[in-house]
């Protein structure tokens, strides 16, 4: 199964202490890219929390906020008064550098970080909560991510049918294409020469309907195709690797293009690159 890039869980979980709610937004991004926010007094619990992130998701930029309720019935919050006398000279120190007298308010000293602090016994506690509460909300933005990426799996598989479509049809017009553009060249050799040497006249057809000849593209195209659909099939991470082949199909596309000498490997060519395109869109939200 493929994955998407892109989802969202929230998860709010009653424990001992209070209530913690987890928000995970995930957006699509060439690496894993993780960013936590929490407050300070649970920081202690980043690197696991980043360790559980970085196992179960290959990329995407994951924001991870966490919002604690506290039971004051079973919890107390104290003031830490070293770091609050630390925050007050600091605040002296830089109104008599900068000659201000604007005075510091007791609420801008509360929300410095350290100031306010949960008892450690109930840190502990709380911290066992806060975990099994983000367990939860990663289950459901992976169960998101799922969800996201079979969509993505069906619009890509419909894509790759559409140029397997146009392949098929390419294959069953190239030998009329190919005839016809033989004829056209002789007709305008006719039309200024009177006397044709008709073994020149095939040698130069050969080389010309050597050059429009589309036969290894498609045959590529096909090549690419089987990959793609393989790739989808074996599941995440694939993004990276789908993003590849649609440089290299493309690449294709513009080849057949360029050999085109009639308007229906043309438009061939154009539908192509459209599908190609609308795939590619879709694969940047791929895991």
């Amino acid at each position: 199964m493929i994955y998407s890039m892109t989802a969202f869980a929230r998860c709010a979980f009653d424990g001992n202490g209070g209530r913690y709610t987890w928000e995970l937004r995930s957006v699509n991004h060439r690496y894993a890219e993780i960013f936590i926010r929490m407050p300070e007094d649970f920081r202690n619990l980043e690197p696991e929390l980043r360790a559980k992130l970085l196992h179960r998701l290959k990329r995407g930029k994951i924001d991870c906020n966490l919002r604690v309720e506290a039971d004051t019935a079973t919890s107390r919050i104290v003031v830490n008064e070293a770091q609050a006398r630390a925050v007050i000279d600091a605040a002296r120190k830089v109104s008599a550098l900068t000659g201000s007298n604007e005075a510091l308010k007791s609420i801008d000293v509360l929300q410095w970080p350290g100031v306010l602090e949960v008892e450690n016994t109930d840190v502990e506690v709380m911290s066992k909560d806060i975990s099994i509460a983000f367990d939860e909300a990663l289950d459901q933005l992976i169960e998101t991510r799922a969800r996201e990426g079979e969509k993505l799996g069906a619009l890509i598989s419909q894509r790759c049918d559409g140029v397997s479509t146009q392949i098929a049809e390419l294959r069953t017009r190239v030998p009329e294409i190919i005839a016809l553009t033989r004829d056209r060249y002789v007709q305008r050799l006719q039309d200024y020469v009177q006397e044709l040497d008709s073994a020149r006249v095939e040698q130069e057809c050969a080389l010309l309907l050597q050059k429009l000849d589309i036969a290894e593209e498609l045959d590529r195209l096909e090549a690419h195709l089987q990959e793609v659909r393989r790739v989808v099939n074996e599941g995440s991470p694939a993004g990276r690797r789908l993003d590849f082949l649609m440089q290299e199909l493309n690449r294709e596309a513009n080849t057949v293009g360029s050999k085109s000498s009639h308007i229906d490997s043309s438009t061939a060519s154009v539908e192509l690159k459209v599908l190609i395109e609308q795939m590619r869109e879709q694969i940047q939200n791929i895991e």
